[in-house]
């Protein structure tokens, strides 16, 4: 069954897509989250200005997403991190890392593209995974 994810703690869609998709199965929950820029949920304001504080309000936006489908950063199972310049993936990746435990953390992959929505430094999308009973 597919459920809508929406949580007011997060960015609100800025076009024809949702924050997060949820899939249920049995037991088994397979959420689908969109990509999540640094745009601040209660000023709907961009912050790019610092590329660490954009990084840490991107994984925050991912956590109220992933809350709201009463998941948290334990259920990732996959990642991908988009960056404007790959010259950022040291510090991006730094400040991701601090989300996740090492041994058990998701996989993903990181790639540079040429331009990301609203000119934004990185953008991060996931897929997490429940089971339930």
């Amino acid at each position: 069954m597919k459920k809508i994810i929406y949580t007011k703690s997060a960015p609100s869609p800025i076009g024809p897509y949702n924050q997060a998709i949820l899939w249920t199965s049995g037991s088994q929950r397979t959420l689908y989250t969109s990509g999540q820029i640094a745009i601040n949920p209660e000023t709907g304001e961009l912050d790019i200005e610092d590329l660490e504080k954009e990084t840490h309000l991107v994984m925050k936006n991912l956590e109220e997403v992933l809350k709201a489908a009463d998941m948290d950063f334990s259920s990732v199972v996959k990642t991908s991190i988009f960056l404007s310049d790959m010259n950022n993936f040291g510090t991006v990746n730094k400040i991701y890392g601090s989300y996740f435990n090492e041994e058990d953390a998701p996989a993903r992959e990181t790639v540079e593209v040429a331009n990301l929505p609203k000119f934004v430094n990185v953008e991060i999308s996931a897929i997490a995974i429940a089971i339930d009973g």
